[in-house]
Protein backbone atom coordinates (compact mmCIF):
# COMPACT_ATOMS: atom_id res chain seq x y z
CA UNK A 1 0.00 0.00 0.00
CA UNK A 2 2.84 2.39 0.88
CA UNK A 3 4.48 1.64 -2.48
CA UNK A 4 1.27 2.46 -4.34
CA UNK A 5 0.92 5.76 -2.51
CA UNK A 6 4.55 6.62 -3.16
CA UNK A 7 4.15 5.90 -6.88
CA UNK A 8 0.98 8.01 -6.98
CA UNK A 9 2.83 10.88 -5.28
CA UNK A 10 5.73 10.58 -7.72
CA UNK A 11 3.32 10.59 -10.65
CA UNK A 12 1.57 13.70 -9.28
CA UNK A 13 4.84 15.55 -8.75
CA UNK A 14 6.01 14.56 -12.24
CA UNK A 15 2.74 15.78 -13.79
CA UNK A 16 3.02 19.10 -11.95
CA UNK A 17 6.62 19.51 -13.11
CA UNK A 18 5.68 18.78 -16.73
CA UNK A 19 2.84 21.30 -16.56
CA UNK A 20 5.15 23.94 -15.10
CA UNK A 21 7.76 23.24 -17.79
CA UNK A 22 5.18 23.52 -20.58
CA UNK A 23 3.94 26.81 -19.12
CA UNK A 24 7.45 28.23 -19.55
CA UNK A 25 8.55 26.62 -22.80
CA UNK A 26 5.46 26.39 -25.01
CA UNK A 27 2.20 28.26 -25.60
CA UNK A 28 -0.82 26.31 -24.52
CA UNK A 29 -3.43 25.96 -21.77
CA UNK A 30 -0.78 25.73 -19.05
CA UNK A 31 0.73 29.07 -20.07
CA UNK A 32 -2.73 30.65 -20.37
CA UNK A 33 -3.61 29.50 -16.86
CA UNK A 34 -0.31 30.82 -15.50
CA UNK A 35 -0.78 34.20 -17.14
CA UNK A 36 -4.32 34.59 -15.83
CA UNK A 37 -3.24 33.55 -12.32
CA UNK A 38 -0.41 36.08 -12.27
CA UNK A 39 -2.75 38.76 -13.59
CA UNK A 40 -5.27 38.02 -10.83
CA UNK A 41 -2.55 38.21 -8.17
CA UNK A 42 -1.20 41.43 -9.66
CA UNK A 43 -4.67 42.98 -9.77
CA UNK A 44 -5.20 42.16 -6.09
CA UNK A 45 -1.83 43.69 -5.10
CA UNK A 46 -2.57 46.82 -7.15
CA UNK A 47 -6.04 47.16 -5.62
CA UNK A 48 -4.57 46.91 -2.11
CA UNK A 49 -1.88 49.46 -2.99
CA UNK A 50 -4.58 51.91 -4.10
CA UNK A 51 -7.23 51.31 -1.44
CA UNK A 52 -5.16 50.20 1.56
CA UNK A 53 -1.75 51.78 1.21
CA UNK A 54 -2.52 55.02 -0.64
CA UNK A 55 -6.07 55.90 0.50
CA UNK A 56 -6.02 54.00 3.81
CA UNK A 57 -9.68 53.16 3.22
CA UNK A 58 -11.52 51.69 6.23
CA UNK A 59 -12.59 48.60 4.27
CA UNK A 60 -9.63 48.32 1.93
CA UNK A 61 -9.74 44.52 1.97
CA UNK A 62 -12.79 44.56 -0.30
CA UNK A 63 -10.83 46.10 -3.19
CA UNK A 64 -8.20 43.33 -3.62
CA UNK A 65 -10.80 40.67 -2.77
CA UNK A 66 -13.01 41.90 -5.63
CA UNK A 67 -10.15 42.44 -8.09
CA UNK A 68 -8.80 38.94 -7.44
CA UNK A 69 -12.01 37.23 -8.56
CA UNK A 70 -12.78 39.49 -11.50
CA UNK A 71 -9.77 38.51 -13.60
CA UNK A 72 -11.93 36.03 -15.49
CA UNK A 73 -11.24 33.83 -18.50
CA UNK A 74 -12.62 36.50 -20.89
CA UNK A 75 -13.00 40.28 -20.72
CA UNK A 76 -16.72 39.95 -21.35
CA UNK A 77 -17.00 37.58 -18.39
CA UNK A 78 -15.09 40.04 -16.20
CA UNK A 79 -17.52 42.83 -17.07
CA UNK A 80 -20.56 40.64 -16.52
CA UNK A 81 -19.24 39.27 -13.23
CA UNK A 82 -18.40 42.78 -12.03
CA UNK A 83 -21.95 43.97 -12.56
CA UNK A 84 -23.36 40.85 -10.94
CA UNK A 85 -21.02 41.07 -7.95
CA UNK A 86 -21.65 44.77 -7.38
CA UNK A 87 -25.41 44.21 -7.44
CA UNK A 88 -25.13 41.19 -5.13
CA UNK A 89 -22.89 42.96 -2.61
CA UNK A 90 -25.16 45.99 -2.60
CA UNK A 91 -28.27 43.86 -2.04
CA UNK A 92 -26.61 41.77 0.69
CA UNK A 93 -25.25 44.85 2.44
CA UNK A 94 -28.55 46.77 2.38
CA UNK A 95 -30.55 43.76 3.57
CA UNK A 96 -28.11 43.15 6.43
CA UNK A 97 -28.20 46.80 7.46
CA UNK A 98 -32.00 46.78 7.39
CA UNK A 99 -32.15 43.57 9.44
CA UNK A 100 -29.77 45.05 12.04
CA UNK A 101 -31.97 48.12 12.43
CA UNK A 102 -35.16 46.03 12.70
CA UNK A 103 -33.69 43.76 15.40
CA UNK A 104 -32.15 46.55 17.44
CA UNK A 105 -28.56 45.59 16.58
CA UNK A 106 -29.08 42.00 17.72
CA UNK A 107 -26.57 40.18 15.54
CA UNK A 108 -28.03 36.69 16.04
CA UNK A 109 -31.59 37.79 15.30
CA UNK A 110 -30.45 39.82 12.29
CA UNK A 111 -28.59 36.80 10.88
CA UNK A 112 -31.62 34.58 11.38
CA UNK A 113 -33.68 37.15 9.52
CA UNK A 114 -31.42 38.02 6.61
CA UNK A 115 -29.45 34.85 5.80
CA UNK A 116 -32.41 32.77 4.52
CA UNK A 117 -33.30 35.61 2.16
CA UNK A 118 -29.74 36.18 0.87
CA UNK A 119 -29.04 32.45 0.47
CA UNK A 120 -32.21 32.18 -1.59
CA UNK A 121 -31.14 35.20 -3.66
CA UNK A 122 -27.78 33.54 -4.30
CA UNK A 123 -29.58 30.89 -6.38
CA UNK A 124 -31.08 33.50 -8.71
CA UNK A 125 -29.85 32.61 -12.20
CA UNK A 126 -29.23 36.24 -13.19
CA UNK A 127 -26.55 36.51 -10.51
CA UNK A 128 -24.67 33.48 -11.83
CA UNK A 129 -21.74 32.29 -9.75
CA UNK A 130 -21.55 35.70 -8.06
CA UNK A 131 -24.77 35.02 -6.17
CA UNK A 132 -22.85 33.39 -3.32
CA UNK A 133 -21.55 36.83 -2.33
CA UNK A 134 -25.00 37.98 -1.16
CA UNK A 135 -24.96 35.97 2.11
CA UNK A 136 -21.19 36.55 2.38
CA UNK A 137 -21.64 40.32 2.26
CA UNK A 138 -24.46 40.11 4.80
CA UNK A 139 -22.28 38.08 7.16
CA UNK A 140 -19.44 40.60 6.94
CA UNK A 141 -21.80 43.46 7.70
CA UNK A 142 -23.43 41.81 10.70
CA UNK A 143 -20.32 40.14 12.14
CA UNK A 144 -18.31 43.37 12.18
CA UNK A 145 -21.21 45.72 12.87
CA UNK A 146 -20.39 47.88 9.84
CA UNK A 147 -23.80 49.02 8.69
CA UNK A 148 -23.86 52.77 9.14
CA UNK A 149 -24.44 54.92 6.04
CA UNK A 150 -20.72 55.74 5.96
CA UNK A 151 -19.75 52.08 6.17
CA UNK A 152 -22.20 51.05 3.47
CA UNK A 153 -20.91 53.71 1.08
CA UNK A 154 -17.30 52.71 1.74
CA UNK A 155 -18.11 49.04 1.24
CA UNK A 156 -19.68 49.73 -2.16
CA UNK A 157 -16.94 52.19 -3.14
CA UNK A 158 -14.09 49.80 -2.37
CA UNK A 159 -15.92 47.00 -4.19
CA UNK A 160 -16.22 49.30 -7.18
CA UNK A 161 -12.51 50.18 -7.04
CA UNK A 162 -11.56 46.50 -6.99
CA UNK A 163 -13.89 45.77 -9.90
CA UNK A 164 -12.44 48.56 -12.03
CA UNK A 165 -8.86 47.43 -11.35
CA UNK A 166 -9.66 43.75 -12.02
CA UNK A 167 -11.37 44.53 -15.33
CA UNK A 168 -8.63 46.93 -16.43
CA UNK A 169 -5.86 44.42 -15.72
CA UNK A 170 -7.69 41.64 -17.58
CA UNK A 171 -8.51 43.83 -20.58
CA UNK A 172 -5.23 45.68 -21.01
CA UNK A 173 -2.57 43.15 -20.00
CA UNK A 174 -2.46 40.20 -22.39
CA UNK A 175 -6.24 40.08 -22.77
CA UNK A 176 -7.32 36.42 -23.12
CA UNK A 177 -8.22 35.19 -26.61
CA UNK A 178 -9.43 31.60 -26.90
CA UNK A 179 -8.82 30.60 -30.52
CA UNK A 180 -6.49 27.66 -29.97
CA UNK A 181 -9.15 25.02 -29.27
CA UNK A 182 -11.08 25.98 -32.41
CA UNK A 183 -7.96 25.66 -34.56
CA UNK A 184 -6.99 22.37 -32.93
CA UNK A 185 -10.41 20.80 -33.46
CA UNK A 186 -10.67 22.27 -36.94
CA UNK A 187 -7.46 20.43 -37.85
CA UNK A 188 -8.27 17.25 -35.93
CA UNK A 189 -11.75 16.68 -37.37
CA UNK A 190 -10.78 16.25 -41.05
CA UNK A 191 -7.77 14.10 -40.17
CA UNK A 192 -9.72 11.70 -37.95
CA UNK A 193 -12.55 11.50 -40.49
CA UNK A 194 -10.08 10.61 -43.22
CA UNK A 195 -8.36 8.04 -41.02
CA UNK A 196 -11.68 6.35 -40.21
CA UNK A 197 -12.75 6.18 -43.85
CA UNK A 198 -9.37 4.70 -44.81
CA UNK A 199 -9.70 2.11 -42.04
CA UNK A 200 -13.19 1.14 -43.19
CA UNK A 201 -12.01 0.97 -46.82
CA UNK A 202 -9.33 -1.57 -45.83
CA UNK A 203 -11.61 -3.53 -43.51
CA UNK A 204 -14.58 -4.18 -45.78
CA UNK A 205 -12.43 -6.20 -48.17
CA UNK A 206 -11.17 -8.55 -45.47
CA UNK A 207 -12.53 -12.07 -45.59
CA UNK A 208 -14.22 -13.13 -43.45
CA UNK A 209 -15.81 -9.82 -42.52
CA UNK A 210 -15.35 -9.08 -38.79
CA UNK A 211 -18.53 -7.64 -37.16
CA UNK A 212 -16.56 -6.59 -34.07
CA UNK A 213 -14.33 -4.40 -36.20
CA UNK A 214 -17.41 -2.85 -37.78
CA UNK A 215 -18.75 -2.01 -34.32
CA UNK A 216 -15.42 -0.37 -33.53
CA UNK A 217 -15.74 1.74 -36.69
CA UNK A 218 -19.18 2.85 -35.58
CA UNK A 219 -17.87 3.83 -32.14
CA UNK A 220 -15.20 5.96 -33.83
CA UNK A 221 -17.84 7.53 -36.08
CA UNK A 222 -19.86 8.51 -33.03
CA UNK A 223 -16.80 10.17 -31.54
CA UNK A 224 -16.50 12.24 -34.71
CA UNK A 225 -19.91 13.75 -34.02
CA UNK A 226 -18.74 14.47 -30.47
CA UNK A 227 -15.83 16.41 -31.95
CA UNK A 228 -18.29 18.59 -33.85
CA UNK A 229 -20.09 19.31 -30.56
CA UNK A 230 -16.75 20.20 -28.95
CA UNK A 231 -16.01 22.48 -31.90
CA UNK A 232 -19.29 24.35 -31.41
CA UNK A 233 -18.48 24.84 -27.73
CA UNK A 234 -14.97 26.06 -28.54
CA UNK A 235 -16.40 28.40 -31.18
CA UNK A 236 -18.75 30.01 -28.63
CA UNK A 237 -15.88 30.36 -26.17
CA UNK A 238 -13.72 31.97 -28.87
CA UNK A 239 -16.45 34.41 -29.90
CA UNK A 240 -16.96 35.43 -26.28
CA UNK A 241 -13.25 36.11 -25.82
CA UNK A 242 -13.41 38.77 -28.57
CA UNK A 243 -16.37 40.62 -27.03
CA UNK A 244 -15.44 43.92 -25.33
CA UNK A 245 -11.78 43.01 -25.73
CA UNK A 246 -9.94 46.29 -26.44
CA UNK A 247 -6.57 44.59 -26.68
CA UNK A 248 -7.49 41.87 -29.19
CA UNK A 249 -5.51 43.60 -31.95
CA UNK A 250 -2.51 44.06 -29.68
CA UNK A 251 -2.55 40.43 -28.49
CA UNK A 252 0.09 38.15 -29.96
CA UNK A 253 -1.09 37.11 -33.41
CA UNK A 254 -3.39 34.12 -33.47
CA UNK A 255 -4.67 32.81 -36.83
CA UNK A 256 -8.41 33.04 -37.10
CA UNK A 257 -10.38 29.87 -37.73
CA UNK A 258 -12.75 29.48 -40.70
CA UNK A 259 -16.27 30.85 -40.42
CA UNK A 260 -18.93 28.80 -38.65
CA UNK A 261 -20.30 27.64 -42.04
CA UNK A 262 -17.40 25.18 -42.01
CA UNK A 263 -18.77 23.66 -38.78
CA UNK A 264 -22.19 23.16 -40.32
CA UNK A 265 -20.71 21.38 -43.35
CA UNK A 266 -18.67 19.06 -41.17
CA UNK A 267 -21.67 18.39 -38.94
CA UNK A 268 -23.41 16.92 -41.97
CA UNK A 269 -20.30 15.07 -43.18
CA UNK A 270 -19.74 13.33 -39.85
CA UNK A 271 -23.41 12.35 -39.68
CA UNK A 272 -23.18 10.83 -43.18
CA UNK A 273 -20.01 8.94 -42.19
CA UNK A 274 -21.75 7.61 -39.09
CA UNK A 275 -24.80 6.53 -41.11
CA UNK A 276 -22.65 4.78 -43.71
CA UNK A 277 -20.60 2.94 -41.08
CA UNK A 278 -23.76 1.97 -39.19
CA UNK A 279 -25.20 0.40 -42.35
CA UNK A 280 -21.99 -1.60 -42.81
CA UNK A 281 -22.02 -2.67 -39.16
CA UNK A 282 -25.64 -3.80 -39.38
CA UNK A 283 -24.88 -5.72 -42.58
CA UNK A 284 -22.00 -7.43 -40.80
CA UNK A 285 -24.23 -8.40 -37.89
CA UNK A 286 -26.84 -9.97 -40.14
CA UNK A 287 -24.27 -11.80 -42.24
CA UNK A 288 -20.86 -13.08 -41.03
CA UNK A 289 -19.51 -11.84 -44.36
CA UNK A 290 -20.59 -9.24 -46.91
CA UNK A 291 -22.57 -11.87 -48.79
CA UNK A 292 -25.66 -9.65 -48.48
CA UNK A 293 -24.03 -7.34 -51.02
CA UNK A 294 -23.25 -8.10 -54.66
CA UNK A 295 -19.82 -9.59 -55.19
CA UNK A 296 -18.34 -6.40 -56.68
CA UNK A 297 -19.79 -4.07 -54.06
CA UNK A 298 -17.09 -4.36 -51.34
CA UNK A 299 -14.31 -3.47 -53.78
CA UNK A 300 -16.23 -0.50 -55.19
CA UNK A 301 -17.13 0.69 -51.69
CA UNK A 302 -13.52 0.40 -50.62
CA UNK A 303 -12.37 2.60 -53.50
CA UNK A 304 -15.15 5.10 -52.85
CA UNK A 305 -14.50 5.41 -49.10
CA UNK A 306 -10.73 5.63 -49.54
CA UNK A 307 -11.09 8.49 -52.01
CA UNK A 308 -13.64 10.19 -49.74
CA UNK A 309 -11.15 9.85 -46.88
CA UNK A 310 -8.52 11.56 -49.03
CA UNK A 311 -10.89 14.50 -49.59
CA UNK A 312 -11.49 14.76 -45.84
CA UNK A 313 -7.82 14.55 -44.88
CA UNK A 314 -6.76 17.10 -47.48
CA UNK A 315 -9.21 19.66 -46.14
CA UNK A 316 -6.86 20.35 -43.21
CA UNK A 317 -4.31 21.76 -45.63
CA UNK A 318 -6.23 24.99 -46.20
CA UNK A 319 -6.52 25.82 -42.51
CA UNK A 320 -5.52 29.43 -41.72
CA UNK A 321 -1.81 29.72 -41.13
CA UNK A 322 -1.01 26.38 -42.73
CA UNK A 323 2.04 26.28 -44.98
CA UNK A 324 -0.03 24.35 -47.52
CA UNK A 325 -2.76 26.99 -47.57
CA UNK A 326 -4.09 27.71 -51.07
CA UNK A 327 -1.55 25.50 -52.82
CA UNK A 328 -2.87 24.72 -56.32
CA UNK A 329 -1.63 21.13 -56.13
CA UNK A 330 -3.59 20.59 -52.91
CA UNK A 331 -6.81 21.79 -54.53
CA UNK A 332 -6.14 19.55 -57.52
CA UNK A 333 -5.54 16.56 -55.28
CA UNK A 334 -8.84 17.16 -53.50
CA UNK A 335 -10.73 17.45 -56.76
CA UNK A 336 -9.00 14.36 -58.16
CA UNK A 337 -9.92 12.34 -55.07
CA UNK A 338 -13.50 13.53 -55.28
CA UNK A 339 -13.75 12.54 -58.95
CA UNK A 340 -12.45 9.08 -58.06
CA UNK A 341 -15.07 8.77 -55.34
CA UNK A 342 -17.87 9.90 -57.67
CA UNK A 343 -16.81 7.48 -60.39
CA UNK A 344 -16.85 4.66 -57.84
CA UNK A 345 -20.30 5.77 -56.70
CA UNK A 346 -21.57 5.65 -60.28
CA UNK A 347 -20.40 2.03 -60.53
CA UNK A 348 -22.10 1.29 -57.21
CA UNK A 349 -25.32 2.83 -58.52
CA UNK A 350 -25.16 0.71 -61.67
CA UNK A 351 -25.17 -2.39 -59.49
CA UNK A 352 -28.68 -1.40 -58.36
CA UNK A 353 -29.97 -1.34 -61.93
CA UNK A 354 -27.90 -4.17 -63.31
CA UNK A 355 -30.15 -7.12 -64.01
CA UNK A 356 -27.28 -9.49 -63.36
CA UNK A 357 -26.73 -8.15 -59.83
CA UNK A 358 -28.95 -8.81 -56.85
CA UNK A 359 -30.21 -5.52 -55.43
CA UNK A 360 -30.47 -5.65 -51.64
CA UNK A 361 -31.62 -3.21 -48.93
CA UNK A 362 -28.01 -2.92 -47.74
CA UNK A 363 -26.81 -1.94 -51.21
CA UNK A 364 -29.58 0.62 -51.58
CA UNK A 365 -28.85 2.07 -48.17
CA UNK A 366 -25.12 2.35 -48.78
CA UNK A 367 -25.70 3.94 -52.17
CA UNK A 368 -27.93 6.61 -50.64
CA UNK A 369 -25.63 7.18 -47.64
CA UNK A 370 -22.52 7.65 -49.76
CA UNK A 371 -24.39 9.91 -52.18
CA UNK A 372 -25.21 12.29 -49.33
CA UNK A 373 -21.61 12.11 -48.13
CA UNK A 374 -20.21 12.97 -51.56
CA UNK A 375 -22.68 15.82 -51.94
CA UNK A 376 -21.23 17.57 -48.90
CA UNK A 377 -17.63 16.67 -49.75
CA UNK A 378 -18.16 18.49 -53.05
CA UNK A 379 -18.46 21.73 -51.11
CA UNK A 380 -15.02 21.10 -49.59
CA UNK A 381 -13.29 20.22 -52.85
CA UNK A 382 -14.84 22.95 -55.00
CA UNK A 383 -15.57 20.28 -57.56
CA UNK A 384 -17.66 22.23 -60.01
CA UNK A 385 -15.16 25.03 -60.54
CA UNK A 386 -12.22 22.67 -60.34
CA UNK A 387 -13.62 20.27 -62.92
CA UNK A 388 -14.00 23.07 -65.44
CA UNK A 389 -10.42 24.17 -64.83
CA UNK A 390 -9.08 20.64 -65.12
CA UNK A 391 -10.99 20.05 -68.34
CA UNK A 392 -9.56 23.26 -69.76
CA UNK A 393 -6.05 22.19 -68.76
CA UNK A 394 -6.58 18.80 -70.35
CA UNK A 395 -7.85 20.39 -73.56
CA UNK A 396 -4.87 22.71 -73.64
CA UNK A 397 -2.47 19.80 -73.36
Amino acid sequence: MAGIRWNALRWEVSALWQSARRAVTTSGPERDTTVQSLKAAGAAVLAWAVAGWWWSAPMALLAPWTALFLVQSTVYRSLRSAMQQFAVVMVGTLLAAGAAVLTGNNTLAAMALVLPVTVLLSTYARFGTQGMYAPTAALFVLAYGTYSSFDILHRLFETLVGAVIGIAVNALILPPVHERDVLHLRSRLPQESGDLLHTVADGIQEKPFDPKKAQGWYDRAQRLTDLVTDLRTARRWSDESYRFNPGRKLRRSVPRAPASDWDFTWDRITEHIKTTVRTLAETGEDRPSLADLPEDAPGILSELLRAAGDVCALDKSDAPGSEESDRPETARDRRSALRTAKEAHQRLTRLLTDSHSRATPALGGLTADTQRLLSDLTALAGDAEGSDTDRADTAGR
